[in-house]
């Protein structure tokens, strides 16, 4: 167990246990305020579901589906009439979460019609990438009664949007068990679609900057409105939550839900990938050049002494940009998917806050029932300008001692910690190399098979922070970047992803940016440093890895399609 002590800092302790009840059922419909508040600031016309009892399990947790319809106008209607319906013929019980959904048959981007709705709403987008080519280690290690259970539900998912929430989960104090339990009580494995979106801060016991303060330590929500778009198909949902131990009542969650739906555009345009239409006025950096250079020297010089147990520690930078317009965190994020297939892109926006978005290559931890894959990623090259050139600098990453130590320090690390609390561990390449569209990686899959379903939360308790973010030593390397880095990382370089009841998954948040309205944004990157870095390479890198942020706004143009 030494490897869940060495990242105990990073997550809360304290467990605690409940139980809960479902039910999954087909419905066809007939025609037929508060605001809640705690120790930190709430969300508007929601509940915060850290505030109840985990113990006391839901009266219910349903899926009501509705016939298909050609259109988003159509689910629009269908959903707001299964609304009225759910009012005049409430469920029974003073506590529960109930999702409705119509499905729509033709595929819509989730994040156009996230694009189309009014932003003055609380966001979240979370698309998986592609791991097309890529040996899937989980179904490798499935088991025979998790295959006659069908597995996961949602293979064809691509990407979901939501606006709102049904009951958001948020705290300044460091996510725990308590919290963990917390957001299962609104999950079940018969509804896998009510899942809890959101993130983690990287240090959550570290100060927390003005702009970091509304994400909290951790942020959570399962979206009000939801938009979820399948290889060919859509969808549109929307989901109740109440309890009125919690002074947030059945009613007091459909008169939220209604007001939330007469705002839902249903006219979708479909957005050109080109640029965002605004122009850099300034960019600087934190650390400066002058003193990022000195910061490496620091590192270097630890990691090389006898007496220290340091292999590596990872140092970022943060850049701050300053357009001439404020720029469109949907429409930026939207430009970062068009050549992240081999990524995961990711929204996550509080009520009141800035929008944090990214495009990652890099999983944490995918959990399916009781399988659980993660991977090794570290050590970076760009792509070449030819075929030839590009297996040339692909052949002088795979024989570097230098990368070759930086990422076998990440591998090592996490199938030790996967050791900690699976049964079984499998290392699927031991190495090789994953080409992104601008850069490319050493790359290892790792696979387990957890001893028990409520071993999710010592998942995150085991594999945040990954050295590839971090370091190696954890501990040692967390004192040494708080000693070196002037900024504050919030939930950069964090895990961002969902808990489902059937299916969890959450990638690394790096690659990543924090958009302000009237302030630009913070682009930020890291570098790994372990024994033969160079700074002046290391800098190089850190411009490599955010330049697919910055290629956008250096021009003008930009137009969108609508979608018929």
């Amino acid at each position: 167990m030494a490897s869940l002590q060495l990242s105990s800092h990073f997550l809360g302790t304290n467990t605690k246990k409940h139980s809960s009840m479902s039910i999954s059922r087909t419905y066809s419909p007939v025609p037929c305020t508060r605001l809640f508040s705690r120790k930190f600031m709430s969300c508007s016309m929601s509940m915060n579901g850290c505030e109840g009892d985990f113990k006391t399990p839901l009266g219910t947790a349903e899926t009501r589906t509705m016939a298909a319809v050609l259109s988003p106008t159509s689910a629009t209607e269908s959903l707001i009439s299964a609304v009225s319906e759910l009012k005049c013929q409430p469920p029974p019980f003073s506590s529960g979460v109930v999702r409705l959904e119509v499905p729509i048959n033709q595929q819509i981007g989730a994040i156009d019609w996230l694009q189309a709705q009014n932003e003055a709403h609380p966001r979240c987008f979370f698309s998986r990438r592609s791991d097309v080519g890529r040996p899937d280690l989980l179904l490798d290690l499935a088991s025979e009664k998790d295959n006659n259970n069908g597995g996961s539900s949602d293979r064809d998912l691509v990407s979901v949007a939501g606006i709102g929430s049904a009951v958001f989960f948020r705290d300044l104090d460091p996510f725990s068990h308590d919290d963990w339990r917390s957001i299962r009580r609104f999950l079940s494995s018969t509804s896998p679609l009510i899942r809890a979106y959101g993130g983690m801060r990287f240090d959550p016991n570290g100060k927390i900057s003005v702009e970091w303060k509304p994400f909290g330590a951790f942020y959570f929500a399962v979206p009000q409105v939801e938009f979820n778009e399948f290889e060919g198909s859509s969808m549109l949902a929307a989901t109740l939550a109440w309890d009125d131990e919690l002074s947030w009542t059945l009613d007091n969650a459909v008169e939220s839900l209604q007001e939330t739906m007469l705002q839902v555009s249903s006219i979708v345009m479909k957005l050109r990938k080109e640029s965002l239409g605004v122009s850099v006025l300034s960019k600087n950096h934190v650390p400066t050049k002058g003193a990022y250079y000195p910061a490496v020297e620091k590192a270097l010089e630890m990691i090389n002494q006898k007496s220290s147990s340091l292999n590596k520690v990872v140092l970022a930078r943060n850049s701050r940009v300053i357009t001439d317009t404020d720029i469109d965190p949907i429409a930026w994020l939207a430009q970062l998917q068009s050549e992240g297939h081999d990524a995961y892109q990711f929204c996550l926006q509080p009520p009141g806050a800035p929008a944090f978005i990214g495009n990652t290559p890099e999983r944490l931890f995918q959990r399916n029932q009781l399988g659980v894959c993660s991977e090794a990623l570290a050590a970076t090259r760009p792509r070449g300008a030819s075929t030839a050139r590009d297996k040339e600098i692909e052949l002088d990453l795979l024989t570097s001692l230098k990368d070759d130590l930086e990422f076998s320090i990440v591998r090592e690390n996490i199938k030790e910690k996967l050791n900690s609390i699976c049964d079984k561990v499998v290392v699927k390449p031991q190495k090789t190399v994953r080409k992104l569209a601008r850069v490319q990686h050493l790359y290892s899959q790792l696979a387990g098979r957890l001893r028990r379903e409520d071993d999710e939360f010592d998942i995150l308790a085991a594999l945040h922070p990954t050295p590839a973010v971090c370091g190696l030593p954890a501990e040692e390397a967390r004192l040494l970047i708080k000693e070196i880095e002037s900024f504050d990382r919030g939930m950069y370089a964090g895990p961002i992803g969902f808990f489902g009841g059937q299916e969890s998954e959450f990638a690394v948040g790096i690659r990543s940016a924090l958009v302000e309205k009237g302030l630009g944004a913070l682009i930020y990157a890291g570098t790994g440093i372990v024994a033969g870095s160079n700074p002046t390479s290391e800098w190089n890198e850190l411009d490599l890895k955010i330049s697919q942020f910055t290629k956008s706004i250096e021009y003008k143009s930009t137009s969108l399609q609508r979608i018929n």
